[in-house]
């Protein structure tokens, strides 16, 4: 037995609540359960109780057993005088207020429905499961599991907004560098997102638009900072970053002392650091104002041209410096623009609209919903429970699900769990 089940039991009322008596034999008619508390203090606020003839407003404390009231010493805690119930699965002790009163208490084992408890029981027997519900999640009614996961995915952009509010703080809220920084995250991947990050917030931004009308400036901004111009290569393409990069260092006064090493060890050649540099100069390059083409920017196939770009000449015939390699345009290609918008651009248009009052929920929805969904270990093991990932809304919805209910038990705070127990 878990306390979050009985706090579950309380909220929303799942057993017999005709005829309830508190041990000491007073009939309990509740008007309302009150407000869930997360943080200290009492679990439910401001409750409506009927005990005996007397109606109480207070709060309800609840425990798997009376004697926790002293094991957590709520007795020295002003904070619990004003409780007017204690809900316990067990009552094993008397509790007393201050002034010597009895608190009265209420034990939910005698009222709590056998079948619910016996589901409870199985949905949390073994812990050693993918996810607690993996049996009965491929039962799951489609619309209660695709509501949810549209919530999930709000919530995940909700998470993503803090990281982003975060940096809005430190650039006076300047979304356009933000954005810069974000963007320069992503184009990392997974291997190099920390480096490329340190990378950007290395330079301010105003340093990027200064350089973004000449492209060589640009490549060799983010390659000097990234300590990628620090060996003695024999190539005219390198030397002429190099020079570039001395002039620039020593103009806007920069340093890359921070700045995290990059990684090429076990990447494609088609996402080095390199190439993605490239890549990202040329689009600074090409949009002098990325942040207000991407708000004016409403299907996915806007954000497919805006992505339009590719690296420098020199990159078709190289994948490092002074190594040259069989012709090949590195462009963006458009399953590299999905992480884009997945990951940057629309939690950024979320995180936007959201800061300004509006609603732009429904565009976000159309966007997300024309993107394939993504491929990792999870989406392909809730897709071998139940197949109905069709787009990148659902994949983000997974990932939520396992990593901030399923993987922290918190099947009582989710709706997959909730219309498992109440079948």
């Amino acid at each position: 037995m878990r306390e979050n089940f009985l706090h579950y039991l309380w909220k929303y009322q799942k057993f017999d609540v005709r005829q309830l008596k508190t041990v000491q034999d007073e009939l309990i008619n509740i008007v309302s359960v009150g407000s869930h508390n997360h943080n200290s203090g009492p679990d439910f606020f401001n409750a409506k109780l009927r005990i005996g003839a007397q109606l109480w407003a207070g709060n309800v404390e609840i425990h798997i057993k009376s004697s926790d009231w002293y094991v957590h010493h709520h007795e020295q805690d002003i904070a619990y005088d004003n409780v007017i119930l204690h809900v316990v699965y067990e009552h094993d002790a008397n509790v007393f207020r201050k002034d010597n009163s009895t608190i009265p208490t209420l034990e939910l084992k005698h009222y709590i429905n056998a079948k619910i408890l016996h589901k409870y029981y199985d949905l949390f027997s073994n812990t050693s499961k993918w996810i607690n519900c993996e049996k009965d999640f491929s039962k799951t009614e489609d619309f209660t599991l695709n509501h949810w996961l549209e919530r999930l995915y709000f919530e995940r952009l909700e998470q993503k907004s803090k990281a982003i509010e975060d940096l809005l703080k430190t650039s006076k809220n300047n979304w356009e560098a933000v954005l810069f920084i974000l963007l320069t995250k992503n184009f990392g991947l997974k291997v190099n997102a920390e480096a490329f990050f340190s990378l950007a917030k290395s330079i301010d931004f105003s340093v990027i638009r200064k350089s973004q009308p000449k492209l060589l400036a640009l490549e060799a901004l983010l390659f000097g900072q990234a300590g990628l111009l620090e060996k003695d290569i024999e190539d005219s393409y390198y030397l002429k970053l190099k020079n570039e990069y001395a002039f620039l260092k020593q103009k806007f006064q920069l340093s890359n002392d921070y700045v995290t090493p990059l990684q090429f060890f076990r990447l494609r050649p088609s996402n080095f650091p390199t190439i993605r540099l490239s890549q990202l100069a040329n689009l600074y390059h090409k949009e002098s104002n990325l942040f207000s083409k991407i708000l004016s920017s409403s299907t996915l196939e806007d954000f497919y041209t805006l992505f339009e770009v590719a690296a420098s000449a020199y990159w078709k015939t190289h994948y490092t410096f002074n190594n040259t390699s069989k012709t090949r345009d590195k462009v963006l290609t458009k399953s590299f623009a999905d992480l884009l918008l997945i990951n940057t651009i629309i939690p950024v248009k979320f995180c936007y609209a959201k800061q300004k009052g509006e609603n732009d929920n429904q565009q976000i929805i159309d966007i997300i919903r024309a993107i394939k969904p993504e491929k990792n270990t999870i989406v392909n093991g809730f897709n071998n429970l139940k197949n109905v990932t069709n787009s990148a809304l659902e994949s983000q919805a997974f990932v939520q699900l396992k990593t901030e209910y399923c993987n922290k038990h918190q099947c009582l705070k989710c709706a997959i769990g909730n219309s498992l127990l109440n079948k």
